[in-house]
């Protein structure tokens, strides 16, 4: 049965001895945890909820203790609604695992329901299916990712107003789109945010379309200013949290940024650098079968951090001799641009696992 936990008082008390190893799984919400414990056997002991807040995870977690000593948490979506949970269970000592959801045939035999889910999640941790530490959201690296989220929602805003503005000159009267038309975009933006449109006759279109315009000119420029200074923000704490990195071949602060917070602050978690290859998506998926052995492309993975391997592989084409090099002779066994670009990400990623994992105060080699 569930029970609904609002507050520490509120919270049944278990009847399990104390002596007995439990493992707890959490299905996470925006609003509400359901929580579920098994023992050593899989025996289900119990499940109830409880709200996302301070004091429902300290109900949380006394719930689960109450059962036995308290071995393993398997937390759905550490990433997202399970965040806080997540950094609460890290600074009280916890072990933890990001489990991911049921699949469908579990699903489809089982019925969907919170407690269902929580149980699940506390059944993979059991039985080691799922034994991936969840990122440590705290820290510098934590920081880092807020401070790009914001970038590139400021970047994707000015790219939208950017087009809107072009549209806008498309669909002009015709005094109006003979001035812009040929302009250049710096010129044409310098130009909209200087039009003076009359305000008291904004039900002419001439007139709206300049107070248009004008306030697209000048959305477009404070969005410039923020990116701005949203880069030189960057740069310093990048350069703060690994210096190292920054200056590995090809590695700017947009490509170090993401790489920083796919790998997490908790680098550790990364078992060895075929695990961060895998993390990226760059490590090849094996599709053999009889007398047939080949590799077929990882779709999987961190789709932004396989992006940042990307773009450090084309600078390292332009600009790296070696890079060059090496597609000059794999071209020569017969290998397409693509599959020598996929060769390259996964030595790349190689690389940078090695200088992640390492002092950051070193120098690169």
């Amino acid at each position: 049965m569930t029970t609904i936990a609002r507050a520490p008082e509120q919270v049944s008390n278990p009847t399990s001895p104390p002596f007995t190893d439990v493992i707890g799984g959490v299905d996470t919400h925006a609003d509400t945890h359901t929580a579920a414990v098994v023992d050593a056997a899989g025996r289900l002991l119990g499940s109830a909820q409880f709200p996302t807040t301070a004091v429902g995870y300290r109900a949380l977690l006394g719930w689960l203790r109450g059962f036995g000593q308290l071995v393993l948490v398997g937390i759905e979506g550490t990433g997202v609604y399970g965040a806080g949970l997540a950094r609460f269970l890290a600074e009280q000592g916890v072990a933890m695992v990001e489990v991911d959801r049921p699949d469908r045939k579990v699903r489809r035999f089982a019925g969907k329901s919170d407690p269902i889910d929580a149980e699940a999640a506390a059944r993979s941790a059991l039985s080691g299916r799922q034994s991936g530490t969840p990122k440590n959201r705290g820290g510098a690296v934590e920081a880092l990712r807020v401070l790009r989220v914001a970038r590139r929602a400021a970047v994707a805003h000015r790219a939208d107003v950017q087009r809107r503005l072009h549209a806008l000159v498309v669909t002009a009267p015709e005094t109006l789109r003979a001035q812009l038309r040929t302009l250049p975009l710096r010129a044409l933006l310098e130009t909209c945010a200087n039009l003076r449109p009359d305000r008291a006759r904004l039900g002419d279109p001439t007139q709206a379309t300049k107070h248009a315009l004008r306030l697209l000119a000048r959305r477009h420029h404070a969005l410039s200013t923020e990116i701005a200074d949203l880069d030189a923000e960057l740069d310093d704490l990048v350069a703060q949290i690994h210096p190292r990195l920054v200056r590995v071949n090809g590695v700017g602060t947009e490509t170090a940024g993401q790489l920083l917070v796919t790998a997490g602050a908790n680098h550790q978690r990364l078992r060895s650098e075929a695990a961060f290859a895998a993390l990226c998506g760059v490590a090849p998926v094996p599709a053999s079968s009889g007398r047939t052995h080949r590799h077929r492309l990882n779709r999987g993975g961190d789709r932004a951090a396989n992006c940042a391997l990307w773009r450090i592989t084309l600078c390292r084409l332009r600009h790296d001799p070696r890079a060059r090099a090496y597609m000059a002779r794999r071209t020569t066994e017969g290998l397409s641009k693509t599959e020598i670009i996929r060769c390259l990400k996964r030595y790349i990623a190689r690389e940078i696992y090695y200088v992640l994992t390492g002092p950051p105060a070193l120098d690169a080699p």
